[in-house]
């Protein structure tokens, strides 16, 4: 995530030293700095002032500021228009999707000190840690205690979806499992099981590596379980773009319904770093708030006191699925996936583009391709991580696209669950949705010092009612992955 990407991107600079205590060096990467203006390319749009598509008719915008301006003509195939028809996720606030949002509209925080392991000689010892977390009748008790905790989340997260999109068992066995696929992805893989496997190495051999080291550390392993467990055979693998991992995965799996390849898709992403080696490494990369004294304080986007993100885990799946095939088998549609996109900054391991153009350029072909103007947009979920440089990137993106911001409510859900890595996009997707469906918006927290150059509505610490009327959700990841992709209520 280039510096835009936040997300993993450090908020203070890179030294010629040694980070890692092996002699190792890195060299002066002035791209993690805030950037103080930012240079961007300008868009090109036809004379009408809007991205240009190849829709042959158009409709009228409602609900924005704009009641004049014309848009481009969506989808009508229902093969090809892709619903969200269940959603499950693993979280700081449970497993359960209504009180996971109910607690992010409450504006509470769920970040604390570490106690999964001994981090007291740590730098940080604060994250978004999962507590009291039960896989009971999701997953037996053997293959539970050999899990590592990223497929733990992900098989959790993936059945509950299955199971709100009424896709039980008994369901399944009675549909063509070679039509639905599964596409889950994860950003860092089984870290646990990988450093566990090498600690035995060095202390007591090869010989004591354990046979499950190599397929618990791997980073497919999560869609393959989930359809293991389900028997699902339709597409199936893994995309590992840091944190643009679930966006990733929500864009690649849509595509696969619209070319017919699959009926129904499980897609998402899922993470479990917070352990020694997941938080050290971060610590090395100096991507993190040292806010130790004030846990609840530290994850702040936008406010000119942040000094970094915090780490999160947990796991977030959608069921996608044509319409078509949901209004066939009666299903209850929740919203509607209209597009997305992805692009590469093709610049810097961990720098952005000092003209912003890969944000921006994966901003608007995410409209071109849900054949939506930017005027429709009245709400982002932003990747927004409380770094100094990705805030501020970020935004200056948004501005560019969208040349009037008035009708727009922007909120940083990373405010009060830390920074998820590879499960952030499916976490904030699900937040995303139930803006949608429940007309209200859960605040960004710790908004005490806003950045001037933020003239968004970030939803600064108390809740806002809002109808949406089109949502985008914004992940980035280190590598320069930008990936964006688009939400509406559903209309038949």
């Amino acid at each position: 995530m280039a510096s835009i990407a936040g997300s993993c991107s450090s908020s203070v600079l890179f030294r010629s030293r040694d980070i890692g205590g092996n002699g190792a060096s890195l060299p002066h990467y002035n791209g993690l700095r805030p950037l103080d203006n930012m240079q961007m390319t300008s868009l090109r749009t036809k004379s009408s002032g809007f991205i240009s598509t190849s829709a042959p008719k158009s409709r009228r915008v409602r609900a924005m500021a704009s009641p004049n301006v014309l848009a481009p003509q969506r989808e009508k195939d229902p093969k090809k228009r892709v619903v969200i028809t269940g959603m499950g996720l693993v979280s700081v606030f449970g497993s359960d999707v209504d009180t996971f949002y109910n607690k992010l509209l409450e504006g509470e925080s769920g970040i604390s000190l570490i106690d999964r392991f001994d981090a007291s000689t740590f730098s940080v010892r604060l994250a978004g840690q999962i507590r009291d977390f039960s896989s009971k009748g999701y997953i037996d008790g053997k293959n539970d205690r050999r899990l590592d905790d990223c497929w733990r989340y992900c098989l959790v997260a993936g059945k509950r979806a299955l199971d709100d999109a009424n896709l039980g068992s008994g369901v399944l066995d009675k549909m063509d499992k070679t039509r639905i696929g599964v596409l889950v992805g994860t950003g860092m893989g089984g870290l646990t099981a990988f450093s566990n496997g090498v600690e035995a190495l060095i202390q007591k051999g090869y010989k004591k590596i354990t046979p499950f080291f190599i397929p618990y550390s791997i980073t497919n392993m999560g869609s393959a379980l989930l359809a293991i467990d389900t028997g699902l055979m339709g597409p199936n693998y893994s995309i590992s773009t840091a944190c643009a991992t679930a966006n990733y995965c929500f864009y690649a799996a849509a595509n696969h319904i619209r070319r017919g390849e699959a009926d129904v898709m499980v897609a998402g992403g899922t993470e479990a770093a917070i352990m020694p080696t997941g938080v050290g490494g971060f610590i090395a990369c100096r991507a993190l708030s040292q806010r130790n004294e004030d846990p609840k304080k530290a994850s702040r986007p936008w406010d000119k006191d942040r000094d970094g993100f915090v780490m999160g885990e947990g796991a977030g799946v959608l069921i996608m699925e044509s319409l078509d095939h949901a209004m066939k088998r009666g299903a209850n549609i929740i919203a509607e996936y209209l597009g997305g996109a992805v692009t590469c900054d093709a610049h810097h391991m961990t720098d952005p583009r000092s003209d912003g153009l890969g944000v921006s350029t994966c901003i608007i072909k995410s409209l071109e391709d849900a054949k939506v103007s930017p005027e429709e947009v009245n709400y982002v979920n932003a990747h927004a991580t409380s770094t100094l440089a990705g805030d501020l990137a970020e935004v200056n993106a948004i501005k560019k696209v969208f040349k009037d911001t008035s009708e727009i409510k922007m909120n940083g859900t990373k405010s009060m669950i830390g920074h998820g890595l590879g499960a952030a996009g499916g976490l904030e997707a699900i937040a995303t949705i139930k803006a949608i469906t429940t007309g209200w918006l859960h605040p960004t927290i710790n908004q005490d010092n806003l950045e001037p150059d933020v003239t968004i509505d970030t939803v600064p610490n108390m809740k806002k009612q809002h109808e949406v009327n089109v949502a985008i959700s914004n992940s980035f990841g280190f590598g320069g992955h930008n990936s964006v992709v688009v939400f509406a209520p559903f209309a038949p």
